[in-house]
């Protein structure tokens, strides 16, 4: 089957260079990778043009439509592959990674498989995942899977009409993460197979929630209030919320017994995020009608 990449972007040229570079180095061909360009500017596109990646690379500008989701969704109509996936601007996949998914839909027989982000020694980052491949359901949707180490067939993905544009990182809402589990959990809901194993990963640059600054707290609140708010849109219950909201309050207590006073306030901050997304309000006066887009550099 064709595999076709569609990464949204805006304020990276590096790192897209980088990870195309990653890509050339696949063991798996039949792909391509469609690049959703929200920036004002041309200055990636003039430097993907310098490249001669050895694979088909679509170049798509979109300067005034804004957000990850939205700049997806734009992407997979220009796709061709019956897979599709969702690469961040600054991840990059290993060699084999691709191999590996294809060889997992053939074994499970599910329209979607996931992964886990990973650093460089394989430790799992950004995230708390599973450590056991299993199917993915209901209950360990949050535990499963992020956005950029997803794979859908495409024809699913179409039969869900793409992300949630108001959910995910530059949207015009509060709610800047967790349009990945959204997704998952409707699918779920449609009878679609889903399927976990953490033996497939991708790598990405490692938050430092040891030791945040007052951006890295901010970051965490925001993306704190999109999982809170998709965890109510599915009308999981307060209880379900709870055990979210427990883990980061017994965080801060740890670290103010560490002496940690910044990671302190950044738990904190992940607690009240998701507990604003829950409550369909933000203490600082953000509101879905009255957000502006984040900056989508994340």
């Amino acid at each position: 089957m064709k595999l076709s990449l569609v990464m949204s972007t805006l304020g990276r040229i590096d790192e897209v260079v980088q990870f195309i570079r990653a890509l050339e180095r696949s063991e798996f061909r039949d792909f391509e990778l469609i690049i959703v360009d929200q920036n004002p500017d041309d200055r990636l596109q003039r430097a993907c043009e310098k490249l001669a990646p050895g694979f088909p690379l679509h170049h798509v500008r979109s300067p005034q439509a804004k957000g990850l989701s939205r700049g997806r969704n734009a992407g997979v109509l220009q796709a061709s592959g019956e897979l599709v996936c969702f690469p961040d601007d600054d991840c990059c996949y290993p060699p084999s990674l691709i191999t590996e998914v294809l060889a997992r839909f053939d074994e499970t027989g599910c329209d979607i498989v996931c992964g886990r982000a990973a650093a460089p020694d394989g430790r799992s980052i950004n995230g708390r995942f599973e450590t056991e491949a299993q199917p993915v359901d209901l209950r360990n949707v949050f535990t499963t899977q992020i956005e950029w180490v997803v794979f859908f067939k495409r024809a699913v993905f179409e039969a869900l009409e793409g992300f949630d544009e108001d959910i995910g990182v530059g949207a015009a809402t509060p709610w800047q993460s967790c349009e990945g589990p959204d997704i998952t959990i409707r699918a779920l809901r449609a009878g679609f197979k889903v399927y976990y194993d953490p033996a497939l990963y991708a790598h990405h640059p490692e938050l430092d929630t040891r030791h945040p600054d007052s951006a890295m707290r901010a970051k965490g609140r925001r993306y704190a209030r999109g999982m809170g708010h998709v965890i109510k849109k599915h009308r999981y219950g307060f209880a379900y919320l709870a055990n979210y909201l427990v883990r980061p309050m017994g965080g801060a207590c740890l670290s103010v017994l560490e002496g940690n006073l910044k990671r302190c306030l950044y738990y904190l901050n992940v607690a009240v995020g998701r507990a604003e997304g829950y409550a369909g309000f933000c203490l600082d006066g953000s509101a879905p009608a009255k957000a502006k887009a984040a900056d989508q550099v994340a």
